[in-house]
């Protein structure tokens, strides 16, 4: 495939590694210096884009695309109250959208694990969720967009559970409410840390996810590019992972 590279930041150089080790070419990189080149004579050639901006951006960037019938693959956070555009732009096209708030593969594993989780807690009132996130210290969003999926994973499987709220300290089983809190850490360069805990009187139940470096999440990326050509719609991870 011929790929375009929309936004050129860790993530898409990790991208561009992953994509040339895998027999890919990279025909475009469109970075903040050259916008004036995400135009319809460049994109002649290109097979898919990868769309890893700034939130000011992504959805200008995503709707360009679609409507040069050119499929893109998304992992941009903090713009999501713009969702239901790019949607429409998909199905406006003759192609596809996906857009994941985290490609790791193992990190999609977990939203599945999650819902699975809440749904077990449904008859039991006595565990509380409680969400914690660790990046980097120069990560943008917070909470991140991966801790606001495994909100919802939460929230839409779980009845009592209404919505999330920020919280700076660690939770007890005293804490009872209606929403999840969630705490978000920035150090260091840890690439991201994820928890979702369930606590009781008696125990904590937890799933977690760390990364070990940022190739993980740019080879879901591109498998997700691989994945794309010849769709239509709007697809998530779940479409292509089979859950």
């Amino acid at each position: 495939m011929n790929i375009a590279l929309i936004g050129y930041g860790r993530i898409a150089r990790e991208i561009e590694k992953v994509a040339i080790s895998r027999k890919h070419s990279i025909g475009l990189i469109i970075d903040q210096d050259n916008l004036e080149d995400l135009n319809s004579a460049n994109l002649e050639k290109i097979d898919v884009a990868i769309e890893f901006s700034v939130p000011t951006a992504a959805l200008s960037n995503i709707e360009f695309c679609l409507k040069e019938n050119i499929p893109v693959v998304s992992g941009t956070t903090g713009w999501l109250n713009d969702f239901d555009k790019a949607a429409s732009a998909a199905q406006g096209s003759n192609t596809a959208f996906l857009y994941a708030s985290n490609f790791s593969i193992g990190v999609n594993i977990m939203f599945y694990l999650n819902s699975k989780l809440s749904e077990l807690m449904i008859n039991r009132p006595y565990y509380r969720p409680f969400i914690e996130e660790i990046h980097h210290k120069k990560k943008l969003d917070a909470p991140s967009g991966t801790a606001l999926s495994l909100a919802k994973g939460i929230i839409d499987q779980h009845e009592a559970i209404k919505g999330w709220e920020v919280m700076d300290t660690e939770p007890d089983e005293s804490f009872g409410s209606d929403k999840i809190p969630v705490r978000s850490k920035r150090m260091g360069e840890i690439p991201g840390t994820h928890q979702v805990s369930w606590i009781s009187e008696l125990d904590i139940i937890s799933l977690r996810h760390e990364a070990r470096g940022r190739k993980g999440f740019a080879l879901g990326a591109i498998l997700a590019a691989e994945f794309i050509p010849g769709k239509r719609g709007v697809l998530t991870m779940k479409d292509m992972l089979g859950f």
